[in-house]
């Protein structure tokens, strides 16, 4: 491909041929894809992993409509295994850390009280201003409930938080720092060991919210030495619309850490029922009533996918195609009035591309009403999610085709400025 004309590049026969070469194209036949639709939105729900529906039927019609009650030994089992399996697959740490439950905002709940009842005697908790809303919003409640301080860091929109500026807002005060991996707007990467550094030179501990990251990236969770981190399901891992989230807290941390909904799944003889809360002391400690072994087990044969092609060809993969996405855009789309809203740097993005244009909400209904699928945030950035399992080269050229003609000819100004309740 080196000898072909420069322009060659910008034309759909070399998106077929990156496709042809792409280490995961085969992943793509492991998923559910029913129609012509150009999917860019795999960062806020993943496409339905083929094996899943089997996996469901097996257990509605076996396991619940066969063995009722008698399936919980095993249930119990799936959910060990499978919280293992995305900590030692997904997040790259060793067995007993990760725990699948509840949703990501009482996972969060749940890490961040733990984490300042371990520093009670500092009453400060930094978060970026651009973190996902429900992050916010948990540490504003826990920081009134405790009589706390929030600090917020004006990070930038587009590029994120980085180290240099965290170091100057840490002090003898921060207990507790909550960031996100991969901004949920830009998908800007964030240097997580080197933040979780300095946050621990400051005696602070370190929270990572790693929606926008798990199946996206390769996360040094352990490298790092963070102590706790909570992400969901749904999104890189397609575990499937509610899936359960899942937390990591830190092996040493789990003897002496505290969690604060207290819930008989944690209790140490669980089936005495006594009434004397008595935790146990492993990751079970941080899980609280009757597991969802439906979506456990779509949580499963989604990280069966990623198993199946290992997380280091996905954020190998994912780089690429944000990467030839940068390309696109920068020659067809920034004479359009768009601006690229992401890190051009590959190393500093996750696997989603942010343009940002003035007419973003009626560009974005005017794809969807043309087959592509892209999100809105605000403000008037088009948000292109490209699963790395799912999606193609072609993909995006196509996509991008249909950007350029829905822009040049004006057709998106048929479509309301008014945004609806689901952007």
């Amino acid at each position: 491909m080196t000898d072909l004309p420069q322009d060659h590049d910008y034309r759909r026969d070399f998106a077929a041929a990156l496709d042809r070469d792409n280490p995961l194209r085969d992943a793509r036949d492991q998923f559910v894809i029913a129609d012509e639709t150009i999917y860019f939105d795999g960062n806020s729900l993943g496409r339905l992993p083929k094996a899943t529906a089997g996996a469901l039927n097996a257990l509605i019609d076996e396991e619940w409509g066969r063995s009722l009650i008698r399936s919980w030994p095993s249930w119990l089992q799936r959910c060990v295994a499978v919280s293992d399996q995305l900590g030692q697959v997904v997040l790259g740490v060793e067995a007993g850390q990760v725990a699948v439950c509840d949703s990501t905002t009482i996972n969060l709940y749940k890490v961040l009280d733990a984490a300042c009842e371990l520093r009670p005697d500092r009453k400060t908790i930094l978060i970026e201003q651009d973190n996902f809303p429900t992050d916010l919003y948990v540490v504003q409640g826990i920081a009134q409930a405790r009589g706390m301080t929030v600090r917020l860091i004006d990070s930038d929109i587009n590029n994120g938080v980085s180290t240099e500026q965290l170091a100057v807002l840490l002090s003898n005060d921060t207990a507790v720092v909550v960031l996100s991996h991969v901004g949920y707007r830009s998908g800007a990467l964030a240097d997580m060991v080197g933040i979780t550094e300095v946050v621990h030179e400051a005696g602070a501990l370190m929270i990572w919210d790693l929606s926008h990251s798990a199946g996206s990236v390769t996360i040094p969770l352990a490298k790092s030495g963070a102590d706790f981190a909570v992400g969901c399901t749904y999104k890189y891992l397609n575990g499937g619309p509610g899936a359960p989230a899942y937390l990591y807290v830190r092996r040493d941390l789990l003897k002496s850490v505290r969690q604060p909904i207290w819930g008989w799944f944690s209790q140490q003889d669980q089936f005495a029922m006594d009434s004397t809360y008595t935790p146990v002391t492993g990751i079970a400690k941080f899980t609280t009533g009757t597991p969802n072994m439906l979506g456990t087990t779509a949580v499963g044969t989604g990280l069966d996918t990623i198993a199946s092609v290992g997380i280091e060809a996905v954020e190998e993969t994912g780089q690429l195609l944000t990467g030839y996405a940068l390309m696109l855009a920068e020659r067809w789309l920034t004479p359009l009035g768009f601006t690229v809203a992401s890190p051009r740097q590959a190393s500093r993005r996750g696997a989603h591309l942010t343009l940002h244009h003035e007419a973003g909400w009626q560009i974005c209904q005017a794809m969807i009403a043309r087959g592509v699928v892209p999100d809105f945030r605000t403000p008037d950035r088009v948000r292109l999610g490209f699963a790395p399992v799912t999606t193609s080269y072609t993909d995006i050229w196509d996509g991008f085709q249909v950007i350029v003609q829905i822009v040049e000819t004006g057709e998106y100004k048929s479509f309301p400025t008014e945004r609806a309740q689901v952007t």
